[in-house]
């Protein structure tokens, strides 16, 4: 099991592309957001629209779903490519296609085509979790920031690699520490959008803020969806680090993945 950061900049960042991941489980390639630069971030790691075999879209920001159009169209007129399953959060299903995609991708010659069309979609309830290659993900929703009087959520999840080692990935959160401490207490590593600009935009966790976590905390955890400019010293304030683009952490070896299996057999046949 490996996760790849396809890209590690922040929404307007014009390096290191956007925020982005691809999570590979014994072969098959789970796309954890696509973002309006996605084809460019895929081909810098030598991929395309090709190597993914399923999506999952944690919110509806331009940075994390403004490729989905390109991914669509792409697969649907490619003969080698059946449709994709989609997991998404019930509330955000029908705004993807009404509110993002619809204007483009609604335009096919002679059909009148939904989200459907293109994918297989899985729309996920309320604390709901999904399989992908006999992984189970758990979506954790987050307080992203407040329209006017509503909290307006991204989805973030957390999940075991076969090793047993827990993985929280928060995709876009506000600093609250008090509603997630338990995830990331419990949570061997932990993956966390980060601000890194001057001013502070309160939609996410500033540097300023997650500095002052414990120690404990801190130390597992990497750092990505940050500005443009120069970086401050993570691993020196106690961090795991800043994730650069590109970087993949295996999560899960093989000869880990071995060693569960056979202790799962063990169980089993005991």
């Amino acid at each position: 099991m490996k996760l790849t950061f396809l890209g590690t900049g922040s929404a307007f960042a014009l390096n290191n592309y956007q925020s982005n991941m691809l999570l590979e489980i014994d072969g098959k390639k789970l796309l954890i957001d696509a973002g309006g630069d996605i084809r460019h971030s895929l081909k810098a790691v030598g991929m395309s629209y090709k190597d993914i075999d399923a999506i999952y879209i944690s919110h509806l920001h331009a940075d994390h779903v403004g490729g989905m159009e390109y991914l669509a169209l792409a697969s649907y007129f490619d003969p080698n490519i059946n449709r994709l399953p989609l997991y998404i959060n019930e509330r955000l299903s029908s705004q993807l296609w009404n509110e993002v995609m619809k204007g483009g991708a609604g335009t096919l010659q002679n059909k009148i085509a939904n989200l459907d069309t293109y994918f297989e979609v899985n729309s996920l309830p309320k604390n709901g979790k999904f399989i992908f290659e006999g992984t189970e993900f758990q979506t954790v929703q987050v307080v992203h920031y407040v329209d006017g009087y509503e909290i307006v959520p991204s989805y973030g999840l957390i999940w075991n690699a076969r090793n047993g080692k827990k993985i929280f990935l928060t995709t876009d959160t506000q600093h609250c520490p008090n509603q997630i401490y338990s995830y990331y207490d419990s949570a061997d590593i932990i993956f966390h959008d980060c601000e890194t600009a001057s001013f502070k935009s309160g939609i996410h966790a500033h540097y300023t803020e997650l500095y002052t976590l414990n120690e404990k905390t801190k130390s597992k955890m990497w750092l990505y969806h940050y500005q443009d400019g120069p970086l401050p010293p993570a691993a020196a304030d106690g961090f795991s680090g800043f994730v650069s683009q590109g970087q993949t952490f295996e999560l899960c070896s093989l000869e880990e993945d071995v060693l569960a299996a056979f202790e799962r057999l063990s169980f089993t046949v005991m």
